[in-house]
């Protein structure tokens, strides 16, 4: 497969300029899914870190940006929502969220909140010796008990002395706070107010209700984040309307 495609083709969710250049770089395989942004594509095109793909090189080369914790040597490796980057030569700290178009957003944020990220929990399996690991949606495994269940949240570490600790947890429940990742209603963030469960490999429904506007909306358990209990964790969401 090509390292590059063609910027028309890329993901919406990019928010890139279409007509500047005819191809742009290919994310390659690893986290999140197909709409995943690579690391060239933010320091040039978002950022503009870089401009073009041979400063981008030389950035990573120098282990300049870190990603969830540890350098980031490849320039198509994929970055998506939640992801911490931090960038220790300008001493600056990044969180990747959605806005209410579904387009990758950057968030500047402290030192200390780049020290932890929120995880989804995808699935959970059993390994040798009858430890049960959480598969987390970003693509990284943690050992833990069978408190936790897929479509929960975890917050966990990224300190090295620690890293992928458990700090905390946000229940895929009624009740609690959500943010709707995919979908007309990208973006929001909301309070679940009812599960429906759907028989056969549709998916489950999950009804929200906006604690301000109080307004309703239904949504997949596929689009669900979970953020928080009575308030949502994060209090720089930085979504625009």
């Amino acid at each position: 497969m090509s390292d590059h495609l063609k910027r028309l083709n890329a993901p919406k969710s990019w928010h890139i300029a279409r007509k500047t250049e005819k191809f742009i770089a290919r994310t390659s395989p690893g986290p999140h899914n197909a709409n995943a942004m690579p690391v060239a594509v933010w320091l040039r095109d978002h950022m503009r870190f870089a401009s073009n793909m041979k400063e981008v090189k030389q950035i990573l080369v120098q282990k300049d940006v870190i990603i969830n914790g540890k350098p980031c040597r490849n320039p198509r490796m994929g970055i998506g929502i939640f992801d911490i980057i931090s960038v220790p030569r300008i001493n600056k700290h990044y969180r990747i969220l959605r806005d209410k178009r579904g387009r990758h957003k950057t968030i500047e944020i402290d030192a200390e909140s780049a020290k932890s990220r929120l995880a989804k929990i995808r699935n959970k399996t059993i390994v040798p010796g009858g430890k049960v690991q959480l598969n987390l949606r970003f693509g990284a495994n943690v050992l833990a008990d069978n408190t936790y269940k897929p479509g929960d949240s975890v917050v966990i570490s990224l300190e090295p002395e620690n890293r992928f600790a458990i700090l905390d947890h946000f229940p895929f429940a009624v009740g609690n706070m959500a943010m709707v990742i995919g979908g007309k209603h990208s973006g929001i963030v909301a309070r679940i107010v009812g599960i429906e469960k759907v028989p056969g490999s549709v998916p489950n429904r999950v009804l929200l209700e906006d604690p301000e506007s109080k307004v309703r909306f239904e949504t997949i358990d596929e689009y669900i984040y979970m953020v928080g209990r009575e308030q949502p964790a994060l209090t720089e969401w930085g979504i625009e309307e």
